[in-house]
């Protein structure tokens, strides 16, 4: 399926850092919630993520990624998920999130 580069331009798409990590023992697939900040105009939110092969609560405080952040809050089990925290697949079908390889501002846009 192709789409428009104006289909694409409505997923807003952007960098923020994440502050706060900590285990999700409820969740029916092992998962880390997460407070991400996205800078003065959109602020921090909540996102859950199934990370937990890569990552550990406390090795991602600190670290910069990128998140859909247009989408409508979703309930995960007992966390209100308010962005999609991006990752790709590594070669067991394990998320390795992704971010900018140099400091940026929190909140800039994907284009």
């Amino acid at each position: 399926m192709t789409i428009s580069y104006d289909d694409f331009a409505k997923v807003d798409i952007r960098v923020g850092r994440i502050t706060r990590a900590e285990p999700y023992p409820e969740a029916r697939k092992p998962a880390i919630k997460l407070w991400v900040d996205f800078g003065d105009e959109i602020g921090e939110k909540r996102s859950s993520a199934q990370i937990t092969r890569h990552y550990t609560p406390e090795g991602l405080v600190g670290r910069l990624v990128l998140a859909v952040v247009n989408f409508p809050p979703r309930q995960i089990g007992k966390v209100m998920s308010e962005v999609l925290v991006l990752g790709v697949p590594d070669a067991d079908g394990e998320v390795v999130l992704i971010g900018p390889g140099h400091d940026v501002p929190l909140g800039g846009k994907l284009f």
